[in-house]
């Protein structure tokens, strides 16, 4: 349709001209106009303002508005009305009635999936893989087979350490098309309390932590474990196992370590019987090593052996049955090896323990 020379406020003006004394002639031929229009103007804004004209634009836009919402929620009653014979509860059904809406009802992609509520990404296809992913997404499915704990940034550190030159992002998409997400838990919330910062060692050696952890064999009986974890390199220095840890064992323990590396500056550990022991106290006045041991109730204090307590419980003792203690510190010895050499740990900017020692 051709486009009207002139605004509804110029017609307007140019009609008030016949009431200065203008004649119709005039106007006509000064604006370039017929006197047939120029009377069909006079019969629709005959009389009115430029206000008016103005509200009435604005009532014919809020009509126009209120005409397309009603044929929306129309068509949205009645597509949802045949489609929702059921409760849909999982995204593959929603999924399914977003792409009936497109093809049966012609309901774009953006309304039928704000009405069924689902996000617009959720209905693309999945990309598919070529062949090119194809060898890298295997080695993602292999690493994530043996490390049934790791997420996808330590698979894709350990990608890159082994040569594979990957970006995050690629890894992360072949990571989700596997179905290898870990599943989230959720923290429960605690009370504000008054919390202190935890001493953190400068150097190898400058603090050793300690703790106790517990698991049953097969038959039923329960051994224990007694981990020592450097502070700043969060190295694992010793695993023992056995079913009875006194006081006798862990300074037994504690020599064989100090053969190794040297002797620490100061040991942290609960108050633990076998901790608050004369046994422990003795070797550490003898070894001039300052034994700290945290608040009752306040394992926080010990965070990083706690730490690598979970580590320990869910990358070892959870996904194994032992049979005897002997399978157990086979298994325990292995995992020492790839948790200093091998796992990267985040906190250490994924870096091994042995690399980060290393380092400094």
């Amino acid at each position: 349709m051709k486009a009207n020379r002139f605004t509804e406020s110029q017609m307007v003006a140019i009609l008030k001209q016949q009431d200065n004394g203008q004649t119709v002639a005039q106007i006509s031929r000064e604006h370039g106009i017929s006197e047939a229009t120029f009377y069909a103007w006079k019969t629709k804004f005959g009389g009115m303002q430029a206000s008016d004209i103005k509200r009435i634009k604005e009532l014919e836009e809020e009509n126009r508005r209120l005409k397309k919402m009603y044929a929306d929620l129309s068509l949205q009653h009645d597509v949802t009305k045949e489609a929702l014979t059921k409760k849909l509860v999982n995204p593959t059904e929603r999924r399914a009635l977003v792409r009936w809406m497109m093809e049966e009802k012609q309901v774009s992609q953006r309304k039928a999936c704000r009405w069924v509520g689902l996000s617009r990404n959720a209905v693309q296809e999945p990309v598919a893989v070529n062949e090119k992913d194809a060898a890298l997404k295997e080695q993602i499915e292999t690493l994530a087979k043996r490390h049934k704990q790791w997420g996808v940034l330590k698979i894709y550190r350990r990608l890159r350490k082994q040569g594979e030159c990957v970006n995050h992002k690629r890894v992360r998409r072949l990571y989700r098309l596997s179905g290898l997400n870990l599943r989230r838990k959720s923290r429960k919330r605690l009370p504000e309390a008054v919390r202190k910062p935890l001493v953190q060692a400068q150097a190898c050696n400058e603090c050793w932590s300690m703790d106790f952890t517990s698991d049953s064999l097969t038959d039923g009986r329960k051994f224990r474990t007694l981990n020592v974890l450097d502070d700043y390199n969060r190295e694992a220095l010793g695993i023992e196992i056995d079913f009875s840890l006194p006081a006798k064992r862990v300074t037994r323990l504690l020599d064989r370590l100090v053969d190794e590396r040297g002797k620490p500056q100061r040991l942290r550990s609960d108050n633990g019987p076998e901790f608050i022991a004369d046994e422990l106290q003795a070797w550490c006045q003898t070894n001039e090593v300052e034994l700290v041991r945290i608040q009752p109730g306040k394992p926080t204090q010990n965070a990083y052996i706690e730490r690598f307590n979970g580590t320990f419980r869910r990358e070892v003792l959870n996904p194994n049955l032992f049979s005897s203690v002997q399978q157990a510190r086979r298994v325990v010895d292995e995992w020492l090896v790839e948790y200093n050499t091998e796992r990267p740990h985040q906190a250490l900017r994924f870096m091994t323990p042995v690399e980060y020692r290393q380092a400094a």
